[in-house]
């Protein structure tokens, strides 16, 4: 794929970027060289290689997965303007 001026000029657009007239055929270049690189990138054979999220192989800390309520409805609604018997109480907007 390439990119000309008038890619440019519609993307940065698009974008919401102000481009100089100058800078578009620079621009082009650059992108240009980007996708070169990536297309390069896409040649690896990488269907050996396991998906990872980090360099070091981390687990993380687990902890057991138990329902509650919190038991902490009256701290919960402590800071609202308005509460009433543990629920938050908002004025009426359908009218």
């Amino acid at each position: 794929m390439s990119v000309d001026k008038n890619t440019v000029k519609r993307v940065a657009r698009l974008a919401r970027i102000a481009l100089p007239e100058e800078r578009l055929e620079p621009m082009a270049g650059e992108l240009n060289r980007i996708l070169a690189w990536v297309e390069q990138l896409n040649e690896v054979d990488t269907s050996s290689v396991e998906p990872m999220t980090s360099v070091i192989k981390m687990s993380l800390k687990m902890r057991e997965d138990v329902v509650t309520d919190g038991n902490a409805a009256t701290d919960v609604v402590l800071n609202a303007p308005l509460g009433e018997d543990n629920y938050f109480a908002v004025p009426k907007v359908v009218e």
